[in-house]
């Protein structure tokens, strides 16, 4: 009876940390001084020729997509995306995200692309997976279409990471 008790006892933490770890927030102060909030970016596609990784990125008044798509054009030409993304979700509908920015960070090994969700789609981005996404990549080739294959939960978990703790 003391082995059970304590394999229920072990099994609640497991469970308890396991919760605890896929609420990992970090955050970073931008150039102008304002704090930004984060996930690792989470890979949503990979092939030998292109992958996808996306992330949730707030500032505690806005919820941004962040893209990070392999390849990517260089500067010069990558500063020229502005579209908007084309994103579906498992509830069969199309979300169009607004362009937000264009960064190069580290030393410009990294491309990321910035796209505002709408405060009223916040409610279907913390529901439903996302399942694929077009984007017009300027400079590479028309649109890079992506059908989600990996971590397609990735997005409702971190946006309920960072709504539950806005509750508090």
């Amino acid at each position: 009876m003391k082995k059970m008790k304590f394999l229920v006892l072990f099994l609640c933490f497991v469970f308890n940390a396991k919760g605890i770890a896929q609420c990992d927030i970090k955050n970073r102060v931008q150039a102008d001084g304002s704090m930004i909030y984060y996930f690792e970016p989470a890979v949503f596609y990979t092939t030998k020729s292109k992958s996808l990784k996306i992330n949730i990125v707030t500032d505690k008044e806005n919820y941004y997509v962040a893209l990070q798509p392999t390849p990517f054009p260089e500067k010069k030409v990558g500063k020229k995306i502005k579209d908007d993304l084309i994103i579906h979700l498992a509830d069969n509908k199309t979300y169009k995200l607004v362009h937000y920015d264009t960064q190069y960070r580290r030393n410009d090994s990294i491309m990321q692309v910035l796209y505002l969700i709408d405060n009223k789609d916040i409610e279907a981005f913390s529901a439903y997976e996302a399942v694929s996404a077009e984007i017009n990549m300027k400079g590479t080739e028309f649109v890079r279409s992506y059908n989600f294959k990996l971590h397609k939960s990735a997005i409702v978990d971190q946006l309920k990471c960072f709504l539950k703790k806005d509750e508090k």
